[in-house]
């Protein structure tokens, strides 16, 4: 392809002009060849990659909303292609979730080979936590008392059966999985680092510009290496990208937010210190930090005893986030000078394990940062206590988040692309539609318009909401919960099952799951529900198989996709409005003049776009929404009632249930093969 090899001849040491023609004229003749190759251009597509390589030339920013079945990934893998060919500097590519990752990377192999460019050097970046350490199998195999299921999980990992989380097709849950995940790695002093997978996969992530072409990672990766940057510590990720792209971009307020929190627990402070004073007793010799450390590890055995009696008090669930009272009776103080002095000591520590003495350095600055909230000396941090797998945890968090992004990522160095098929809001200019996302993030940029689904959601969608179930009240959750059932089966009876129920509450899932098991023999379709751990693929196929029907919540709203008519529904158990007690959103509520309409509703569509969006995945697709929500109904005359039916895309709307039952025998939805 001889117009190809014109284009890597260019680099950005021609005029603008002569890079920008050339970068046109080569996503025309790749769309142009498209059908040759067995490829079908999406509408919309092939604007959303000139408008990137736009980006990419003048060196900005823009952020791009692109509807179901635009074909995202194709529309900005062309351009970063071409980009990676013409500048020899890497593209990185961050995703929210790893299967979302996996898929990418196998889109980038297709288009890259079928469009005939060279050999693409990439790789997928995913947190340690999804890798299996063998250094810690090895540990937890000596153990005396260890536990049988994990003993045989270290063995696997062990005889390298096992090398990351994907790998264990019958899933595991996250508490065996904990003992043997990569967890504060080694790396250069790892005997099994030859044969680690992580250590690999972090090894060509930090490679040099010409020596790697596309890093994709999970959006949490990118975060935790801007942070890395910004302190001037060693950072994870190529120092020279050319471009780099934000997919589900959605999703980045909340991953800076997880990234940016320090979990602390009684344990982990810990290990912090006893692998600080290994470090600095190897070079001094100092034993006097040994009764430093134990000064500091009693403290806060004190402090975690404290915050567990909240826990008890004023936690109802595992997952609830709860304010932490004042630390009483404490020298705070004097535990904030000697972890001042041990973030001295490792400052001036020269040593070849360079890599532990800067993840030390970064885990005592963060007990600094820690005790200073306790002590409320930092009042820009938010602080809760939870007990995630039963275990007493502390948070902190920056109360502002969009700061840290305005100046460590859309700061004008590399420019960004952020993407997505659920970023906007109603508005009649693009900045009003884009606003609640550059609010949230700081985004500093352009706003490119909107490319909408090609889908035909008027002649092939209907929407139900319900007005039959009452509203959701904490103190009568069995009167709303056993209504929602009654729905639920009348609606799964409708379309013979090939239903996915999607829940905003564990809670609610369960109560239903239980409920459908304990009545399987009234119906006739299967249930399903999702699985612990971050692989759904194992239930995704059950689900497929046997046509039922599945509940899920999180990572189920949305990065499933399933065509055809193995899914004709999908049922919304609750409106998705964030819950008010929780820290973040209480925060933002309090910096708001209407937080209902500015923080809450805005919230709330965002998710629900995103579950919406898993109905209609093709052209011919068919199928309803079921939303059992009565606020949304008309009787209720909520405010908010118009915003969502105007931004979903679907017409037809009707809380008739007749309505709906002729429209799915119209369609012939229902089906019983």
């Amino acid at each position: 392809m001889n117009w190809l090899n014109e284009l890597y001849k260019m680099n950005k040491q021609e005029p603008d002009k002569e890079i920008e023609r050339s970068l046109v004229n080569a996503i025309f003749r790749i769309y142009d060849r498209f059908h040759r190759i067995g490829l079908r251009e999406r509408i919309g597509q092939q604007e959303m990659s000139l408008d990137i390589a736009d980006a990419y030339i003048h060196g900005h920013n823009a952020m791009i909303e692109a509807g179901v079945g635009i074909g995202k990934s194709f529309a900005y893998l062309i351009p970063s292609l071409l980009t990676n060919q013409m500048s020899q500097k890497p593209v990185i590519i961050a995703t929210s979730s790893i299967q979302l990752s996996e898929q990418i990377h196998k889109d980038l192999r297709t288009i890259g080979s079928r469009l005939g460019f060279s050999t693409v050097r990439s790789v997928v970046g995913k947190g340690m936590g999804q890798y299996a350490c063998r250094s810690r199998a090895a540990e937890w195999i000596n153990l005396d008392d260890a536990n049988s299921s994990v003993s045989t999980l270290a063995q696997r990992i062990l005889d390298y059966e096992i090398d990351e989380r994907a790998d264990i097709k019958a899933g595991v849950s996250d508490a065996e999985w904990s003992h043997v995940s990569v967890n504060d790695c080694k790396f250069e002093r790892c005997h099994h680092k030859t044969a680690c997978l992580f250590y690999d996969m972090r090894a060509k992530l930090n490679a040099k510009a010409h020596e790697i072409d596309f890093i994709i990672v999970n959006q949490d990766l990118l975060i935790r290496d801007l942070m890395k940057k910004k302190e001037g510590t060693k950072s994870i990720i190529s120092e020279q990208p050319a471009l780099i792209v934000i997919d589900e971009a959605h999703n980045l307020e909340t991953k800076v937010r997880d990234a940016r929190t320090l979990e602390f627990t009684y344990r982990g402070i810990c290990r912090i210190l006893d692998t600080t004073v290994q470090l600095l007793t190897k070079q001094s010799g100092d034993k006097s930090l040994f009764s430093q450390s134990k000064f500091i590890k009693n403290c806060a055995e004190r402090i975690f005893k404290q915050v567990n009696a909240d826990l008890l008090h004023h936690a109802k669930q595992d997952n609830d986030r709860i304010k932490v009272s004042e630390i009483k009776g404490i020298p705070l103080n004097q535990v904030l000078n000697d972890l001042k002095d041990l973030s001295l000591r490792l400052s001036i520590l020269t040593s070849r394990h360079e890599r532990e003495i800067d993840d030390a350095f970064e885990a005592i600055n963060g007990l600094i940062t820690l005790i200073n909230v306790l002590s409320e000396i930092e009042d820009n941090y938010l602080l809760w206590a939870s007990s995630p797998l039963r275990v007493t945890t502390i948070s902190i968090c920056p109360k502002d988040i969009s700061q840290f992004l305005k100046y460590a990522l859309f700061n004008g160095k590399v420019p960004v692309i952020l993407t997505s098929a659920t970023l906007c809001q109603g508005g009649d200019t693009l900045e009003e539609q884009y606003s609640y996302m550059t609010d949230s993030l700081g985004y500093k940029g352009d706003f490119l318009e909107r490319q909408p689904s090609p889908f035909d959601y008027t002649n092939h969608a209907m929407m139900y909401i319900s007005n039959k179930v009452p509203y959701y009240h904490h103190d009568q959750r069995e009167n709303y919960l056993k209504a929602a059932y009654n729905e639920v089966v009348q609606l799964c009876n409708l379309t013979q099952g090939r239903t996915i129920i999607l829940f905003s509450a564990k809670e609610d899932m369960k109560y239903i799951h239980k409920k459908l098991i304990s009545r399987a023999n009234e119906y006739t379709w299967a249930v399903h529900v999702q699985k612990e751990g971050s692989s759904q693929d194992s239930v995704i196929a059950d689900f497929r198989k046997s046509k039922g029907v599945l509940l899920g919540t999180g990572v189920f709203w949305e990065g499933v996709n399933i065509e055809g008519s193995d899914l004709s529904q999908v049922i919304i158990f609750r409106l998705p409005f964030p819950v008010p007690s929780d820290p973040v959103y209480e925060y933002k509520a309090s910096v708001t003049e209407n937080p209902f309409m500015e923080v809450f509703v805005p919230d709330m569509l965002l998710r629900l776009r995103q579950g919406t969006g898993r109905l209609i995945r093709s052209e011919t697709d068919l199928g309803i929404l079921s939303i059992l929500d009565s606020r949304l109904s008309t009787a209720a005359k909520k405010s908010y009632r118009e915003q969502v039916l105007d931004t979903l895309p679907f017409k037809k709307v009707t809380e008739d249930f007749a309505v709906l039952e002729k429209f799915v025998q119209n369609k012939r939805i229902r089906r019983t093969d």
